[in-house]
């Protein structure tokens, strides 16, 4: 077998085309070099740089801050002086005129591709192993098969039309594959695996990707398969929701326990992705925090100002609403050995507002030389994203936050939707209500009735910044619509970004989606 593994070191070399972008993912230097057994060490040892993939979704420059920043809740503004200025990559993304050679796509793109090769590099040597129990190994495979189908969910929903590579050794560079048929594709292995895949909601099954994170995937596709195919699958989503509930996942009594320093407890959480202070951990922190926050809610950081909620999202929390305390960090930041608030560089209390206020005469203009609404703000501007709990005593670390792809809130919200959808919105109110009781700590904010709009509000202040933004705002009608600093509606073929011109680069067999400027 260790011919296998050194086999490894050559089908990386090929990695680049194979996925059309850089691999970005040192599988090799991960993985045992002399032994290749049977026991859970070896196989987690082996497994594990295709769940670690998974951590190429949070970055602000990723699927994390894609899904945020081109909807109406995250924004990243330009401070004052041109810190988070970058191009103006952040105004594309808030204003929605990025296009094939914007940074943000790029980036995106090559995320979404090294996740999904470096699961077709675990998945070859796992389908080659012989020392494997036969179910074990179909339980691995189908593990990886589920991996590999989450990252071509995030690649059809955010490009559509992208090639369709399963064979990590197949060096041919790939043509694009119709975004109904990559669908088709995807639906077909969540059904082909849950058989195989361990059904227990555990401390051994989390992290992994169990029959309820396969079947949360397929609510999502049916979810999303009016936009995504034309023909809607509401029953769909009604009968995997269903069966998410037979599993032994519950709604955490304390809401916030889901985002807790250690939330690894919850049993709410579906399919996290892991992190560790000492090996790639949650950099919320960073993004969000002004330079000096840390002082006041202590630890030690070294953070970067910038990220913040858009103020009209923030504004629409009840302030009953116990969610809203919890997501933001707002008001005074104060010195906790002198009890003075701190003050900016800019000799300016540092108060966190929910408002924005563009400096006069810092507007900026667009990549056709007109001038925009977009400016700078000072550095305190911005409610900051506090949703994961920060560690006192933190020193110059990650966070070691595991962060929810999937939870079960989120199960109960989309099957509400879908019966809503089906004009069965009696059956989806008391799933609705309980999220909100345990949001508002009574019964006094439930709703009497419900509407489609109840649904998509809710999954709002439910989920802000879990990756659910950009696409909720799609399927309900409003991610084109007039936002904050972006006051026309955006053309409809933006619902789809644009395949990067340093992809296409790479493989020209790549072409481009419609609406956009061709190679």
């Amino acid at each position: 077998m260790k011919r296998t593994i050194k086999h490894i070191t050559c089908l990386l070399g090929v990695a680049l085309l194979a996925a059309c972008t850089d691999l970005g993912e040192d599988v090799y230097d991960k993985l045992p070099k002399d032994t290749f057994g049977t026991t859970p060490e070896q196989l987690n040892a082996i497994i594990g740089p295709a769940y670690k993939s998974l951590k190429r979704l949070q970055p602000y420059d990723s699927a994390w801050g894609m899904s945020g920043m081109t909807s109406d809740a995250m924004i990243a503004p330009t401070r004052l002086g041109g810190d988070w200025w970058d191009g103006g990559m952040y105004m594309e993304q808030t204003m929605h005129t990025w296009d094939a050679r914007s940074y943000s796509v790029q980036t995106l793109w090559d995320n979404c591709t090294a996740g999904l090769t470096a699961v077709n590099a675990v998945y070859s040597i796992i389908e080659t192993n012989d020392l494997l129990t036969p179910e074990l190994k179909a339980r691995y495979l189908g593990e990886l098969r589920g991996l590999r189908a989450f990252w071509y969910y995030q690649l059809i929903d955010y490009f559509g039309n992208v090639p369709l590579v399963t064979d990590f050794k197949d060096t041919s560079l790939p043509a694009i594959t119709p975004r109904e048929q990559v669908y088709q594709f995807i639906v077909d292995e969540l059904n082909d695996i849950i058989p195989v895949l361990r059904d227990d909601v555990s401390d051994e099954s989390y992290g992994k990707f169990t029959q309820g994170a396969a079947r949360t995937l397929l609510a999502k596709m049916y979810l999303n398969a009016e936009e995504w195919t034309g023909t809607p699958n509401w029953l769909g989503v009604i009968e995997q929701c269903d069966e998410i509930k037979k599993l032994g996942y519950s709604l955490t009594a304390d809401w916030t326990a889901n985002f807790a320093v250690h939330n690894e407890s919850s049993r709410e959480i579906i399919l996290p992705i892991c992190f560790s202070a000492t090996d790639g951990g949650n950099s919320i922190h960073l993004y969000t925090l002004h330079y000096l926050d840390p002082i006041a809610l202590g630890f030690k950081a070294a953070t970067w100002n910038g990220i913040c909620g858009v103020p009209d999202f923030v504004k629409a929390f009840d302030d009953a609403d116990s969610r809203k305390e919890a997501t933001f960090l707002i008001g005074p930041m104060t010195d906790p050995g002198t009890g003075e608030v701190l003050m900016t560089t800019a000799n300016r209390p540092l108060i966190h507002t929910v408002d924005l206020n563009i400096v006069p005469g810092t507007e900026k203009e667009d990549a056709s030389g007109n001038l925009t609404g977009w400016g700078e703000v000072n550095q305190e501007d911005g409610a900051r994203i506090k949703k994961w709990q920060f560690e006192r005593g933190m020193a110059n670390t990650d966070m070691e936050n595991d962060v929810a792809i999937f939870r079960l809130a989120d199960v109960y919200l989309m099957e509400a939707e879908a019966l809503v959808g089906l004009g069965r919105a009696p059956e989806a109110l008391p799933l609705v209500n309980e999220i909100r009781q345990r949001a508002f700590g009574n019964s006094q904010h439930n709703y009497s009735a419900l509407t489609l709009d109840n649904v998509y509000q809710e999954r709002r202040f439910e989920l802000a910044y879990e990756f659910t933004e950009r696409q909720d705002m799609i399927r309900f009608g409003t991610f084109l619509q007039p936002k904050f600093m972006k006051p026309y509606v955006t053309e409809s073929y933006r619902k789809l970004l644009p395949i990067p011109f340093t992809a296409w680069q790479k493989n020209n067999k790549l072409t481009q989606n419609p609406g956009y400027p061709g190679f």
